[in-house]
Formats: C-alpha cells, structure tokens, sequence
C-alpha cells in the first residue's frame, strides 16, 4: 500500500484528513514544529494541511524555508487551504484578505485536471478561510467560484496541485479528490 506524509499546520481537520486517506493508503501524520525533509524519501507523496494561521497577518518566512523541497521534488504534493496557500508562495503567488468563506460552497472546473477525474464540472466543497492567492509562476488555474478566483490550481509540469477548500470534509466528492491525488502517487 502506498505511504503518504500527511504534514501537519495544526489543523482541527487533520483527524477527518487521516480518516480519508486512511481509506486508501498507509499515512503518516507528522507535525510541522518537528518536521525534517530527510523523512521524505520514506513517502509515495505528501498533503500540506489547513492551518489556523492568517498568512497575511504572520511571518511566514520559516515556512517558505522548510518547505523548499517542494521546488524541486518529484513527490506528489497536494495543498489543502493553508498548505495551497503556501504551495503558491513557494512560487511567487501573493496572498490577500477576502470576505470570509465558511461554508458549502459551489467550485466550477474549467481545466482538465487528475484531482478532478470522476467530479462533476461543477461540485461543491467545504471552504474554511479568509484569504486566498493568486495564480503562481509556472501554475495554472483549474477550478474557481464566485468566492474565490483560486479554488483549484496544478503545476504545469509537476504533480503539484493546491485546493483552497476541505475536500477531507466534503463528502463523497472531496473523498474521490483525494483518492485521485493518492492514485497519483
């Protein structure tokens, strides 16, 4: 069975993260506080979890350095709202307040993307958050909504993909995502 890293930003939603995941791989939660990359070649891919940090209000300098490794991997990683929104700042995306969003909310699907296979071109997801990100150098963008311009984005040429939502608790279409992104793996 596959292993995948799951690298924990002190989400409250990690436990549902685990509970999905688990239904289609071995998982390893590890927290990012004691988090090293040398861990990494022990994992078929990695999810960066949500995180109550507003990124725009924090210094996230120590995140960008210990998360380096993400440039030049050849690991699979998904980003789940904080960690998409790291993921876009580790390739120069800006980050910005919004309107809280904390609710179902309709995402519609515009490119063709492996995390979306078998989900409808328009779904709903669970968004937990008040900031969002640009579209970052050398990403494109998949999935919008009227909340938010960058839903879903993925790497142009890498198996690097950011959701702004909780596919971990949204049901069978957040459930389907991530197995795509294990199969991925």
């Amino acid at each position: 069975m596959k292993r995948i890293l799951i690298l924990d930003f002190g989400s409250n939603k990690v436990p549902q993260l685990e509970a999905v995941v688990g239904q289609y791989a071995d998982f390893q939660t590890v927290s990012f506080s004691v988090f090293h990359d040398a861990i990494l070649p022990d994992f078929k891919g990695v999810i960066l979890s949500g995180a109550p940090i507003l990124l725009t209000e924090d210094d996230i300098s120590h995140y960008i350095t210990a998360l380096s490794w993400v440039k030049t991997t050849p690991l699979p990683v998904l980003g789940i709202c904080f960690g998409h929104q790291l993921l876009g700042i580790l390739f120069n995306a800006h980050v910005a307040r919004m309107k809280e969003c904390r609710s179902l909310n309709e995402i519609e699907h515009f490119v063709d993307c492996p995390l979306l296979v078998h989900i409808p071109r328009v779904f709903e997801m669970q968004e937990d958050h008040c900031e969002s990100i640009s579209i970052p150098e050398e990403f494109e963008l998949v999935a919008n909504s009227d909340e938010c311009v960058n839903e879903v984005m993925q790497h142009v040429s890498k198996k690097l993909f950011g959701v702004q939502f909780h596919p971990e608790v949204s049901g069978t279409h957040g459930a389907i995502l991530i197995e795509n992104f294990i199969r991925l793996c």
